[in-house]
């Protein structure tokens, strides 16, 4: 379906009003403020002002090239490209290249004016801050991700929920079926919440970390655990006792999957657990020494996806209620 989005949006609205304040002032190529608002408006407020200021730089330094090209050289199209093999190394040496293509227009405007006066550099100055300056104006405005990151929050919980579910269905029962989309959709999500949360951190100038980038982040590791979990569970023998204490720890956790922290809770029972599988017989075939051995690295992924949780210090919430 068609979309018109904040960004484009705010694109349109900003080009028109760009040009229409220098043709009102009377600027030579005022079509020009249009340009360069448009390439100065992005997807964040940090990569405004970043694209801002390279552009607006660059511009400068390209007067200053042109000035003394042109008014050297002459005002011919083998000059240009002479005067490119130099300004273009000097855009990257000082980290403004992306300039570049607005700079052109600059450099072309003095070429077509045929000399260099202090009229024609007042009149490119000019464009430029009103096609920068609408930008970051029109910037300042970015509609809050919360509600979106929430939602990502709560599915990947959801998923979280499922899987263990799953987990635990199969160790009571082996011929339990699960498709596994939840995986493959867990994976994207995460993804997708990481891209918007890090888009917000960008939105704010004075924070540099998101507590919802740092959840994501979070959910992610613990994520990758679970995915190294799913082939020690599959390999444990239908015989062994175990299963069934495994089960009934991970149908626990799956209930009190939350963004909240009382992971120490489950790592308390996991310990308990661990003990009671030290005091067992010791394995008496090969089976059952592979057995034990999965037992034990499961126990080592899960105390490790339970660490994870614990050293985050949990999204504000209204519902204090506690999540491992």
């Amino acid at each position: 379906m068609f979309r018109i989005g904040y960004r484009t949006l705010k694109t349109a609205i900003g080009t028109a009003i760009a040009i229409m304040i220098a043709q009102s002032i009377g600027l030579d190529n005022f079509a020009s403020a249009g340009i360069i608002t448009i390439l100065c408006i992005q997807n964040t407020k940090r990569k405004s002002v970043h694209a801002s200021w390279s552009r607006f730089a660059a511009c400068v330094l390209a007067m200053a090239f042109s000035a003394f090209f042109f008014e050297l050289l002459g005002y011919h199209p083998i000059v240009i490209g002479i005067m490119l093999l130099f300004f273009i190394p000097a855009t990257v040496r000082l980290n403004v290249k992306e300039g570049i293509v607005t700079s052109s227009v600059i450099i072309l405007h003095i070429f077509m004016d045929g000399h260099v006066t202090a009229g024609t550099l007042l009149n490119e100055l000019l464009l430029l801050v009103i096609g920068v300056g609408i930008a970051l104006i029109m910037n300042l405005y970015m509609p809050s991700v919360e509600t979106k990151l929430l939602r990502f929050q709560e599915k990947i919980e959801e998923n979280f929920h499922t899987i263990f579910v799953q987990i635990a269905a199969y160790l009571h029962d082996e011929n339990s079926s699960w498709d596994g989309k939840e995986i493959t959709e867990t994976h994207d999500l995460i993804k997708e919440a990481k891209t918007l949360a890090f888009q917000d951190v960008e939105n704010h100038f004075l924070r540099n970390e998101n507590l919802y980038y740092l959840y994501f982040t979070m959910r992610q590791k613990q994520f990758e655990l679970i995915e190294r979990m799913l082939p020690l569970i599959s390999s444990l023998s239908s015989s062994v006792e175990q299963r069934k204490m495994i089960a009934s720890f991970v149908e626990d956790l799956s209930e009190n999957i939350h963004p909240g922290n009382t992971a120490i809770l489950y790592i308390k029972k996991l310990y308990e657990m661990k003990l009671i599988f030290e005091e067992m017989e010791m394995p008496k075939n090969r089976e059952e020494f592979e057995t034990r051995a999965a037992l034990y690295q499961f126990i080592r992924e899960m105390e490790e996806y339970l660490q994870l949780k614990q050293s985050f210090r949990g999204l504000p919430q209204k519902n204090e209620l506690a999540e491992s």
